[in-house]
């Protein structure tokens, strides 16, 4: 085979032995799998049975470091020992994935060039309800704030071609959400991938899985919500600006120009924090500076074009006057501008020119 596999592992059942067994049986003759500091009583005999195999080496982890610290070990033990090789698979310990659809997600990645992640359904009777739902909201997430596209966001099963690692290396996390950092940090650097449908296999109910809902969801979500953390900062430095001036202003003024002062004033200010805070932290866009600032001037305007046109439309008949019920409609207004406006800065703003790879 011209392709390696990644197996991370951490206080295996002997299904590990079977794994190693079957990938070989498959035809694949390099099989690295990454101790990650097991404990459990009888863990060291399975990893010795499995040095044994002459077409398998185990690498060890003095403690638990997590799956992402043991991907990126074996990621770089591949790039230092590897050269010749085209790509490398990564897959789990507990045959949630059949051999057949490894060296599947392998071939296409050969053909493609491209990474080839193996695509479960979470569709049926036999899903777990939590994987199924947990699953489905991450995959609806990503296709929104991150503008990727994927049915299988927690997948183990990964073909990734040679060229991919340098970047991947570098990602951050060392534990389940370094998967979807991955995802993250390949969109970013267009780096390609595809799906290929696999059989989905939860054996004892998913009982033998090590993700923990809670904490390791919460670091997943992490990612996703620094996108959104910005924004809100902003949101708040607009509304307090809008509020301000709505409220300081004359009650003689005229009710459109009142509206239009205090959305111009608090734009200004909530645009420049915006803007700074998502080009270095955000984005981490490395984008034209000039090029960013027009097109994000442009939005802005647009943005607040339509926030007084809105807001004056429904508070004028509504015959709101001057109160606290403007701030209200405004609330509204732009938390639907939210969500139009920060899929626009991902895509055109701070997008970057990339090649294809």
């Amino acid at each position: 085979m011209e392709v390696s596999v990644i197996l991370p592992s951490y206080n295996p059942s002997e299904k590990l032995i079977t794994a190693v067994q079957a990938l070989n049986a498959a035809g694949f003759d390099d099989i690295i799998v990454i101790n990650d500091g097991s404990d459990k009583d009888g863990s060291g005999e399975i990893f010795e049975k499995v040095k044994e195999m002459p077409f398998a080496e185990v690498i060890s982890h003095p403690k638990n470091m997590g799956k992402g610290k043991a991907l990126k070990t074996g990621f770089e033990y591949f790039l230092e020992n590897r050269p010749d090789k085209k790509g490398l698979v990564t897959t789990d310990d507990d045959m949630q994935h059949t051999a057949e659809d490894i060296k599947g997600c392998c071939a296409e990645m050969i053909r493609t060039g491209t990474a080839v992640f193996g695509a479960r359904s979470f569709k049926g009777k036999d899903i777990p309800p939590k994987s199924r739902f947990g699953n489905n909201l991450t995959s609806l997430t990503f296709r929104f704030f991150c503008g990727i596209k994927i049915t299988d966001t927690q997948t183990g099963l990964r073909a990734v071609p040679s060229s991919y690692l340098p970047v991947l290396i570098k990602v951050s996390g060392d534990r389940f959400e370094y998967e979807t950092n991955m995802l993250l940090a390949m969109k970013e650097s267009g780096l390609k991938f595809k799906e290929l449908p696999i059989k989905t296999i939860y054996a004892d109910n998913n009982s033998e899985t090590r993700f923990r809902p809670i904490r390791d969801s919460l670091k997943i979500y992490a990612v996703i919500l620094k996108y959104t953390a910005s924004s809100l900062l902003a949101s708040a430095v607009d509304l307090i600006g809008f509020t301000l001036i709505n409220m300081l202003l004359p009650d003689k003024t005229d009710e459109g120009v009142r509206i239009f002062a205090a959305t111009a004033f608090a734009r200004v200010a909530s645009a420049s924090v915006n803007f700074t805070v998502n080009r270095r932290r955000v984005f981490k866009s490395k984008s034209r500076l000039n090029s960013s600032i027009v097109k994000y001037f442009i939005l802005s305007i647009c943005q607040a074009g339509m926030s007084y046109g809105l807001v004056y439309i429904i508070t004028a008949l509504s015959d709101t006057g001057q109160s606290i019920l403007s701030t209200v409609y405004k609330m509204a207004v732009d938390t639907v501008l939210f969500f139009l406006c920060f899929v626009a800065q991902r895509e055109w703003v701070f997008k970057e020119k990339t090649t294809d790879k």
